[in-house]
């Protein structure tokens, strides 16, 4: 039987390619608006590789093998969360990982004007992988790596805004 559509019939999920997404950032460390953001691209995609983007125009505060376990420790209990790094393309690592979409948070407006030139020039790199744009939960939109680890530095209370073993790695840096 025809669909109105003329689609091809529904098959078994298991016979379907998997939605892979990249989710990439430099996660120094990873925040619980991070979180947010992986959970609800697990509505979208049957898995998200987290990918750590090396920028050497940023210095780190954590490891790259730091901030991978505190990764991979939030998503321990997650077969669809990997754990990834790359110091190229976004775009080339996700055609390597068959990955067909990068997906980004958005905080703010002024967020999307540089996310939005990004997605753009990744399009225009590679045609077949797109970006996703997911809003940031309310209660996260103000918090970012930066802002924490200066609250952390200070010895200001970032309870609730990070996982608890992400803020006992803080504390540890700056003791």
């Amino acid at each position: 039987m025809m669909n109105d559509l003329n689609l091809p019939p529904l098959t078994d999920t298991q016979d379907q390619e998997l939605r892979i997404a990249l989710y990439p950032g430099t996660f120094d460390p990873i925040t619980n608006g991070h979180i947010d953001i992986i959970e609800r691209g697990l509505h979208l995609f049957d898995k998200i590789i987290v990918t750590i983007a090396i920028n050497v125009q940023k210095v780190p505060l954590f490891s790259l093998e730091e901030r991978s376990a505190m990764i991979r420790e939030c998503f321990q209990n997650s077969d669809r969360v990997i754990v990834g790094c790359t110091d190229g393309l976004i775009v080339d690592y996700a055609l390597k990982n068959n990955a067909h979409a990068i997906i980004r948070g958005l905080r703010a407006v002024s967020d999307f004007d540089y996310e939005f030139q990004l997605a753009l020039m990744n399009r225009r790199l590679e045609r077949t992988v797109d970006t996703v744009f997911l809003m940031t939960a309310f209660r996260w939109i103000y918090i970012s790596s930066s802002n924490i680890k200066n609250a952390a530095r200070c010895k200001g209370k970032i309870t609730g805004l990070v996982p608890e073993h992400v803020e006992r790695a803080l504390q540890k840096k700056f003791a």
